[in-house]
């Protein structure tokens, strides 16, 4: 009389198949899982830097040329940044570099230019436009 069935070998080998490929299946996922939070720190980091941007320039002052640090709380997160104003080389244009990263790490994540000029008067900048484009509806 023949039994049939698997034989113990096989079993075994069914088993380290099926081991190998859950392994390969669950690095897969934890290195897409890593590579989310990045993406999501490094948006995050964008974020602080272009708002310490919008800051200095809503403050509507001349920045010095200098670098400054400071520390926020961010989506729960502790970050820290720094401002380093230059020079561009054109009269009151000023360039902003704010590094990002998070706090008590090494390095930062994320770095962020933008450009600064010298405060105006409310509706200046409007009235200048007004003025070269002639009254509403004249053809030019």
């Amino acid at each position: 009389m023949r039994r049939r069935g698997f034989t113990l070998i096989e079993v075994v080998i069914a088993l380290a198949i099926a081991a190998v490929s859950l392994a390969a299946v669950t690095a897969a996922i934890s290195q897409m899982v890593d590579a989310a939070n990045g993406v999501q720190e490094r948006t995050y980091a964008s974020w602080i830097a272009q708002n310490r941007i919008a800051e200095m320039r809503l403050a509507n002052v001349i920045p010095e040329v200098d670098t400054s640090r400071g520390e926020v709380t961010f989506a729960g997160m502790d970050w820290e940044w720094r401002a380093t104003v230059s020079e561009t080389g054109v009269e009151g244009l000023f360039r902003v570099d704010v590094d990002v990263g998070r706090a008590g790490a090494d390095g930062y994540i994320r770095t962020v230019s933008g450009f600064i000029g010298e405060p105006v008067v409310p509706g200046d900048a409007n009235l200048a436009w007004s003025l070269a484009s002639g009254p509403a509806g004249a053809d030019q």
